[in-house]
């Protein structure tokens, strides 16, 4: 009788094992249709001519496929607003990185009497909105002379993203156990040593994790770009995208055009840093 109690016990757990997997591969499944359908509509009307949207409809392929669309975009200077992009978004990043780290580290590992304070500071920093500080921002550009200048992005970018960047690594290094200092104090090591030789490549799961985070909001940030930079050489590709969607209106395709190749490369260091990503995260809910 308890034999046959516990088979019974054990068929039903499995059964409700399986219907809970059957929802949550229905529920991803939905959900992943709902997250390319947009992906997928900007890619195939990319391919069109200006008014086969309208003749063809609008997810029937394109026929036939038209690639004219890409010529036009690449020589109108697609590149240069990208290779801008680049270099702001690469510079914010690395600054913003080495400056988390640099001050996640006593944070999270030292006692001294303003530690609370200053962590709680930067928490409440979080809750600062970017926006409205768009002016004074503009004023202290202006008269430091950054104005329409490629680098007066690079301190508001690097700044707002600091207090989240410096909360998430902070949680992080907590995560690593202590011993690993303690063994390497024992053979010699000062903080200094500690700090590159043990925390920061421990960290690389957690600085990923930032880098992909914040590089996606830098990639795609127009507000202060829109305010600070004015002369077309200067503009980054936020802004190239309302231009060419000034200069061609009525072209829908080639406004799609653009669009692929901008959010192309996101999808590349997505595609390319996943594990990271998803260690990043995972690694800072579990204490030890």
């Amino acid at each position: 009788m308890r034999e046959k109690t516990i088979q019974d016990d054990y068929r039903a757990s499995k059964i409700k094992s399986r219907i809970a997997w059957t929802i949550a591969i229905i529920f991803a499944v939905v959900w992943l249709v709902l997250t390319l359908t947009p992906f997928f509509f900007m890619i195939m009307n990319s391919f069109r001519k200006q008014f086969d949207m309208l003749q063809q409809g609008v997810f029937h392929l394109p026929d036939p496929w038209y690639f004219q669309n890409y010529v036009e975009v690449v020589t109108h200077g697609f590149f240069g607003y990208f290779l801008r992009s680049v270099i702001v978004v690469a510079i914010s990043l690395v600054l913003m990185l080495v400056i988390s780290a640099f001050a996640a580290y006593p944070l999270a590992r030292m006692k001294f009497k303003l530690n609370v304070f200053i962590y709680a500071t930067i928490v409440a920093m979080m809750s600062v909105p970017m926006h409205v500080t768009l002016i004074p921002i503009f004023k202290l550009t202006t008269a430091v002379g950054l104005y329409d200048k490629l680098w007066s992005l690079i301190g508001p970018y690097v700044a707002f993203a600091l207090p989240m960047s410096v909360f998430i690594l902070t949680a992080f290094m907590k995560t690593i156990p202590k011993e690993i200092e303690e063994s390497a104090e024992i053979d010699g090591c000062n903080r200094f040593q500690n700090f590159f030789k043990m925390i920061l490549p421990l960290s690389k799961s957690g600085l990923s994790t930032l880098a992909i985070y914040n590089g996606v909001s830098m990639w795609n940030e127009f507000a202060f770009a829109n305010t600070f930079l004015l002369s077309p050489e200067n503009k980054t590709l936020p802004l190239a995208l309302g231009q060419f969607k000034g200069e061609h209106s009525l072209n829908i395709p080639i406004n799609m055009a653009v669009l692929t190749l901008s959010v192309l490369p996101m999808i590349i260091l997505f595609i390319v840093f996943q594990d990271k990503l998803v260690k990043g995260m995972m690694a800072g809910a579990v204490k030890g």
